[in-house]
């Protein structure tokens, strides 16, 4: 097995309920996550999947520290990063990155593609001048399949596999070590879905980043996931390389998720296909 990226040892968080909070004072506070222990192997696309509300995507988010745990160790790269402050963290981002869900809301309307996925190379100082970023952000949009006319236009003319090809694109302009992507193809149609994952697939190939998939498609992740973590409740109830999480299922809960949703046969080349 590679070396983990992550190591995760006993990780706590609890967040706010807002639904419960007083008109005066402090709301109370909800457990999310509950004592998880796992790695992720460097190099490898590792998928967290579970029911809405098992708190995989407060995992991810804990994971590249835009959550602050209760307790416990997230060691990146053998340093523990679980309690860094927001200044001793900023040196780091440029290795966590994330793609979101929504890549309309994620990319600020009032500025062009170039600018988007220029201004990350500015504030991380992988370019030092506009010309430089405007660069390589023109290589960025290469990468992921798109014309460098893109780089004038403004996100409300992209269609929604457009726009998340320029998320993705801002992600890897800044070859980090780690990217965390959640359920980034569970707004956009099947067709899309397949250019995005086949896209995802190759920068992998070619760049070797470390990749958390979170989603609730099983289909997905079994063509695309090389591990697999499944949460329920705020806890993992198994963890296992794909091939044996989907054909010896050890946990009731993980058969069950298998079971209830539809999972094809699909041919090796189904993405190359798209």
């Amino acid at each position: 097995m590679a070396d983990a990226l992550f190591k995760v040892e006993d990780l706590h968080l609890s967040l706010p309920d807002l639904a419960r909070k007083p008109l005066f004072g402090t709301a109370p506070r909800i457990t999310i996550l509950k004592g998880l222990s796992f790695t992720v192997p460097e190099g490898a696309i590792t998928g967290i999947v579970g029911e809405s509300g098992s708190g995989k995507t407060s995992l991810g988010r804990t994971l590249i520290r835009l959550l602050t745990p209760d307790a416990g160790r997230i060691i990146f790269a053998g340093r523990d990063i679980a309690g860094l402050d927001d200044e001793a963290l900023r040196p780091l981002r440029r290795d966590l990155q994330i793609i979101f869900q929504d890549p309309f809301s994620s990319l600020n309307p009032r500025k062009t593609v170039g600018a988007i996925i220029a201004s990350p190379l500015l504030l991380h100082k992988v370019a030092t001048a506009g010309g430089e970023a405007r660069d390589l952000a023109l290589e960025a949009l290469t990468q992921v399949g798109l014309p460098a006319s893109f780089a004038a236009r403004y996100p409300h003319e992209l269609s929604g596999g457009q726009r998340q090809r320029v998320g993705i694109a801002r992600a890897v302009a800044l070859k980090p070590r780690f990217i965390l992507a959640d359920e980034i193809v569970s707004g956009l149609d099947v067709s899309s879905q397949a250019q995005i994952l086949a896209l995802l697939m190759e920068l992998r190939a070619r760049m070797n980043f470390t990749m958390a998939f979170i989603s609730h498609d099983l289909s997905v992740v079994r063509r695309l996931c090389d591990r697999v973590i499944v949460m329920r409740k705020g806890e993992i109830v198994e963890d296992a390389d794909t091939v044996t999480l989907f054909d010896k299922p050890q946990h009731a809960y993980t058969r069950l998720l298998r079971d209830s949703i539809p999972l094809p046969e699909v041919s090796d080349g189904w993405l190359q296909d798209a």
